[in-house]
């Protein structure tokens, strides 16, 4: 498993620490070797299966203490949460925690934390490798036929799940979604890798490599996760035509009138920003910014950018409404301490 900090109750929680993922622990007791004979990527021992599931947007940990109560209570709004890279629907020390956390916040809530695939094992590795718009698919499919979720929800992504959920936001009105809380996703994609802690640094170049020259091709992109959200503004032309989700859902290449119209359907969607984040490159993504086209150094606020500009996704509209929040907190990417959670992100789900 990965190893964290200590954590207390109380205390900051540091979400992303010295990451050792072991094949056990993460896939089953009885493999230590991942394969996907599409890509060619076969780990043969834990250190190198740590070096992949750590090299990108490690999933938030928030060990919380308690039993949680469980109260029928009509009156609250149901919860869907989605994992991020790495993650599950269900480690107890990650979503399990954080679902743990919310229902001993919020007597009688009903939070659904999704599983994309048949078990756990599959849910993580959907996470590298299972086309994007397949695991939407999943998703909604999900939402759909579950009773609880037939009058509205909310929802919330944790890194890369966070614009996954956007996705669905857009692509499936029903149920509803009501608000939309976004901790660390990336909305304009990424440009670069995260930071590798511990031995995983030449996994991640030999994959930057393989992302700079081949992002774009038709097998990456199919069956690489990182590639549908890779926007690479020296290459917009590319990055336009070939993008199988990033460039969709962002309304690259023509505007879907039915995205515009479900998103602004949210009645709050809320973005949070790690200050110190390490992870997202670049950290403005998290607030829908990004590079500038043309060039790697210099970025652009959303506000100032095409897609706000010319409203081809009804974000200036949703801005002017009051429907866009902007949160920022110090630390890296999904660290954040219990009581910031409560006085931030709770009020939003009450």
């Amino acid at each position: 498993m990965c190893s964290y900090n200590e954590v207390k109750v109380n205390a900051p929680v540091s979400l992303v620490s010295d990451c050792h993922l072991t094949a056990t622990d993460h896939f089953s007791s009885t493999s230590s070797m991942i394969s996907h004979p599409k890509l060619g990527v076969t780990l043969q021992n834990s250190r190198m299966t740590a070096s992949l599931l750590c090299f990108l947007l490690v999933a938030p940990v928030l060990l919380v203490a308690g039993i949680p109560v469980y109260k029928s209570d009509n009156g609250t709004v149901p919860l869907v949460i989605w994992h991020g890279m790495g993650d599950s629907c269900c480690n107890p020390l990650s979503m399990g925690s954080i679902k743990k956390m919310i229902e001993e916040e919020i007597s009688g809530i009903y939070v659904l934390s999704l599983m994309i695939g048949k078990n756990v094992v599959e849910d993580t590795e959907n996470g590298f490798f299972l086309n994007v718009n397949e695991q939407v698919s999943m998703a909604c499919s999900q939402l759909a036929q579950d009773p609880q979720l037939k009058g509205g929800y909310n929802a919330m992504g944790f890194s890369q799940g966070a614009q996954f959920l956007r996705a669905v936001a857009q692509r499936c009105p029903s149920p509803p979604m009501k608000t939309l809380i976004s901790v660390g996703g990336q909305h304009q994609g990424v440009y670069g890798l995260p930071r590798c802690p511990g031995e995983s640094s030449y996994i991640c170049d030999m994959i930057r490599k393989a992302l700079n020259s081949g992002a774009y091709t038709d097998l990456v992109q199919k069956h690489l996760v990182q590639a549908q959200y890779w926007h690479d503004p020296l290459n917009d032309d590319l990055y336009k035509k070939h993008s199988l989700f990033l460039a969709d859902i962002n309304q690259e290449r023509a505007v879907n009138e039915t995205y515009k119209k479900n998103l602004q359907l949210l009645e709050k969607f809320v973005m949070v920003k790690f200050l110190q984040d390490t992870m997202v490159d670049p950290v403005d993504s998290e607030w829908f910014g990004f590079l500038k086209t043309g060039q790697s150094k210099e970025t652009e606020t959303l506000q100032e950018s095409l897609l706000y500009t010319e409203d081809r996704l009804g974000l200036a509209a949703m801005d002017k409404a009051g429907k866009l929040d902007f949160l920022a907190t110090k630390g890296d990417h999904l660290q954040f301490s219990r009581e910031w959670f409560n006085a931030n992100l709770l009020p939003y789900l009450q």
